[in-house]
């Protein structure tokens, strides 16, 4: 097991190099902490049979991958995440998901995502290769960003099973069945899944495979000013009625969609301190609005408050 803690770096480039630290041994990230003269983080690292078993402990932090993040043919690895000890919010695949101590949600490392980590915030993570899951999880894509609460179906004893398991690794357990006990606990992480979402809506395979294609198109675009449901259809090399057909499921229009995505990324980026330094114009026209006296007005309808009271009420 490899440990790694904030308490090597000096406290003025702290943040910096934890950045670096979190980004070769995980994924590519931009890592800020609330209050980089406070912050603290700790990361454990293990590989039990073809999973990789990690453990994050810090403060308050946000930690933001983008795009750009991302490399081209890059190994995909899914990640189920469970809150072991705080809360945290992870904004992903067009879902958010706020988790509480026990729950669960499934992340995709080939698609950009955000995660706020409470106070004293406690993460247990197992990377999957994407190949492997789909073994046990035949539709991953249709997870991910969707808590799995804890007290549904399994999640508790799944829970219990992983903090356990964790414990155990960390305290230097070692046997040679871990491959064997590893499918094991995929096998019972995609019951899990399975009965704490048997109450969506049913759809073939192949039209929630094409959900989560429009969506992470929607989300790779997100920033492009130009980006219309018609972009979309013909990005995609498919009708705008099918489009439609595909959203009609969800409950919202593609249109609507993308405004939500783009409303909802200003909104964490007007709260967070890297941010402070930027404009309420520079940081709507980043996410794909070319009007600020649009943006505003769309602002308030969806939060309730002016973009300027909103910044400034998340600073309080």
């Amino acid at each position: 097991m490899e440990s790694y803690s904030t308490e090597a770096f000096p406290i003025s480039t702290r943040a910096a190099a934890w950045t670096k630290l979190y980004s070769q041994q995980l994924n590519r990230v931009n890592f800020t902490p609330a209050d980089r003269h406070e912050f603290a983080a700790r990361l454990s690292l293990s590989q039990f049979g073809p999973i990789q078993l990690a453990s994050i402990a810090a403060n308050r932090s946000h930690i933001e991958r983008t795009r750009n993040h991302i490399r081209p043919g890059a190994p995909r690895l899914y990640s189920f995440l469970m809150q072991a000890r705080g809360n945290s919010v992870l904004d992903h695949c067009g879902h958010q998901a706020q988790l509480d101590q026990g729950d669960f949600v499934l992340c995709d490392s080939a698609a950009p995502h955000s995660f706020t980590l409470g106070d004293n915030s406690m993460i247990i993570m197992l990377r999957v290769d994407a190949g492997l899951i789909k073994k046990h999880l035949p539709t991953p894509e249709r997870f991910c960003g969707l808590k799995l609460d804890h007290e549904v179906g399994l999640t508790a004893v799944m829970s219990a099973m992983l903090e356990n398991l964790n414990t155990q690794v960390q305290s230097g357990f070692h046997s040679d069945h871990d491959g064997r006990f590893a499918r094991h606990v995929l096998e019972m992480l995609s019951t899990a899944y399975a009965m704490g979402f048997d109450e969506q809506p049913e759809g073939s395979a192949v039209m929630l495979g094409r959900q989560s294609e429009v969506i992470r198109y929607i989300e790779d675009n997100l920033r492009d000013p130009e980006l219309t449901p018609a972009r979309v259809a013909e990005g995609l090399r498919i009708s705008p009625r099918y489009l439609r057909t595909l959203f009609a499921s969800r409950g919202e229009k593609a249109s609507s969609y993308i405004v939500r995505r783009r409303l909802e990324e200003c909104g964490k980026q007007l709260r967070n301190p890297a941010w402070a330094g930027h404009t309420l114009t520079e940081i709507a026209f980043a996410w794909g609005f070319n009007s600020a006296a649009h943006f505003t007005r769309t602002f308030h309808e969806h939060f309730g408050m002016a973009p300027r009271d909103y910044r400034r009420a998340g600073s309080n």
